[in-house]
């Protein structure tokens, strides 16, 4: 078999490859046309974040396997158009962790003590002791806001200083996180009580600006954050006009909106002495770079030897005419799992997958693990995949648990997902007709709802002038409604509104539809 590596890619990681005795070929700065011309008899494709893997280059390969990134981001491959041929993709999740996370507590040091600040100084011929004083860490209170791998990491490195650490992810037990030495808390919690702050959650829409003008208004005037996850976390602007204002202490940012940030609203942290800045530094070590090569290696090697894949991002290889079958209700289950994460609002310990139909008689594994990449992307966002998605499950404590039957009533097949905890519980049923899916209840109310890109689920009361109002709400903020559905019930009873518009609708917009008499809750849904 061949295997073609497109980007530079570190040494350790070309040795694997070749060792292996696959016909290994080294060819960088391909342009789309020359890579659709070397790809027709590739088995495998080697990339780091130059090159563009298009849908074209995807087509024209005849018997590609798997493309394997070296590093995280996979932005650069069109995922979609490798699931459709059956091409599995990988990644590297965690080859970079001990990098991103010692880079955030080298961050965190400096803008304690204010060194590069002081270096500059005293290379301009300063000697300005008193300006540059800092603050110790000892018995000092450090806030994580996620507490995944370089989250957890962090915290263990600061515990040694001597360090109280609170820590906010919904995922997480008090029994996990007590076991780390982490006391859980909320966000605002943290924002009010850290002397330190340091953000390592995903950006999702419910991540983007949680740090805000509101949050910097409860800080302590001698905290200090540091941002080496995701740009747009922390509101850029937010955050300068806090150190500015003195409202904080200070900040060490290694991730913007934009990079470079130099048009951007992230332009404005470039001007602060009082903000760290660094170009997106977190995995640029040698180790991190070796790392990565020596994983996607072995990664390309197991799949090429008929082994599974143990980072992909989108769906194991599968029998196009399996996948064929399938295919619609992955995209439902994955569509299900978001709906129902989402109508829950908060943590859930169980997920029950219910088959009824004809689909009970298939295999239902990629089904499963598509409903579960749907549910945990709500609070883990892009990071969730295929394969990730049943150890991030079970590392949060969830139960997943199957039922089959061949009973299915008026559908041939039907599909349910069912998310509980904490005393409440959200459920959603659909069903597949050609390969387009529909939702046909939620909760215990009949719909009829063809997902769209955006949808508003409004629960309310059945009764006369609330729909009007909440259109007008949506018009009033140029957001163009597509498509409504409410579920029967009798006048009075509670019901749910599902309302598929053309764009995001903002934060405040979904509070003002909650304003209006008969609705009792508005959460938008993005597939």
């Amino acid at each position: 078999m061949k295997i073609l590596v497109s980007d530079s890619l570190s040494g350790e990681g070309l040795d694997i490859l070749k060792d292996s005795g696959f016909d290994v070929v080294v060819d960088t700065g391909l342009s789309e046309d020359q890579l659709v011309e070397k790809i027709k008899d590739v088995d495998a494709l080697v990339i780091r974040s130059g090159t563009q893997v298009t849908a074209r280059v995807i087509e024209a390969a005849d018997n590609l396997k798997i493309i394997g990134r070296a590093g995280v981001g996979v932005d650069n491959v069109d995922v979609d158009a490798a699931t459709k041929k059956g091409i599995i993709v990988s990644n590297t999740p965690d080859g970079n962790t001990l990098s991103a996370a010692e880079h955030t507590c080298a961050m965190m040091m400096a803008v304690a003590r204010n060194i590069p600040q002081a270096c500059a100084s005293l290379k301009s011929e300063k000697w300005e002791r008193n300006k540059f004083m800092g603050v110790e860490f000892n018995k000092k209170v450090l806030g994580v806001i996620g507490l995944g791998r370089i989250g957890a990491e962090v915290a263990k490195r600061f515990q040694s200083f001597n360090m109280t650490v609170l820590g906010y992810d919904p995922f997480v037990s008090e029994e996990r996180a007590k076991s780390m030495g982490i006391t859980l808390a909320t966000v605002e919690e943290i924002c009010r009580k850290a002397d330190f702050i340091t953000v390592h959650t995903p950006l999702t829409k419910e991540t983007k600006n949680l740090i805000n003008t509101d949050m910097f208004n409860v800080m302590k005037p001698t905290a200090r954050i540091v941002n080496c996850a995701r740009g747009g976390i922390i509101n850029e602007e937010d955050l300068a006009a806090a150190v500015e204002s003195g409202k904080i202490a200070g900040a060490a940012i290694d991730v913007f909106v934009e990079e470079p940030p130099f048009n951007s609203s992230g332009a404005g942290l470039l001007k602060s002495d009082k903000i760290i800045v660094t170009p997106h530094l977190g995995a640029s070590t040698v180790e991190a770079q070796v790392n990565v090569a020596i994983d996607i290696a072995h990664e390309i090697i197991n799949v090429l030897n008929g082994e599974g894949a143990k980072s992909a991002v989108n769906i194991p290889a599968v029998r196009p005419e399996v996948m064929e079958v399938i295919s619609p209700y992955v995209k439902l289950a994955e569509v299900s799992g978001k709906i129902a994460a989402t109508l829950i609002g908060g943590s859930y310990d169980k997920v029950e997958l219910a088959y009824n139909g004809d689909i009970s008689t298939k295999d239902v594994r990629t089904v499963t693990l598509a409903a579960l990449k749907g549910a945990l992307a709500v609070a883990v966002g892009a990071g969730v995949n295929y394969v990730n998605a049943p150890g991030l499950a079970k590392s949060r404590g969830i139960e997943v648990s199957e039922k089959k039957s061949e009973t299915s009533g008026e559908y041939a097949s039907v599909f349910t997902m069912t998310v509980s905890g904490g005393g409440k519980s959200a459920s959603v049923s659909g069903t597949a007709i050609g390969n387009d899916i529909k939702i046909i209840q939620i909760n215990q109310t009949r719909v009829d709802v063809f997902p769209s890109a955006h949808m508003i689920f409004a629960d309310h009361i059945n009764k006369p002038n609330v729909i009007g109002p909440c259109c007008q709400i949506l018009g009033e903020n140029n957001i163009n409604i597509s498509g409504m559905q409410v579920g029967h019930v009798a006048v009075g009873e509670p019901t749910i509104m599902v309302i598929s518009v053309d764009s995001d609708v903002p934060e405040d917009v979904l509070s003002k539809l909650t304003t209006v008499d008969g609705v009792l809750s508005a959460k938008i849904v993005e597939i």
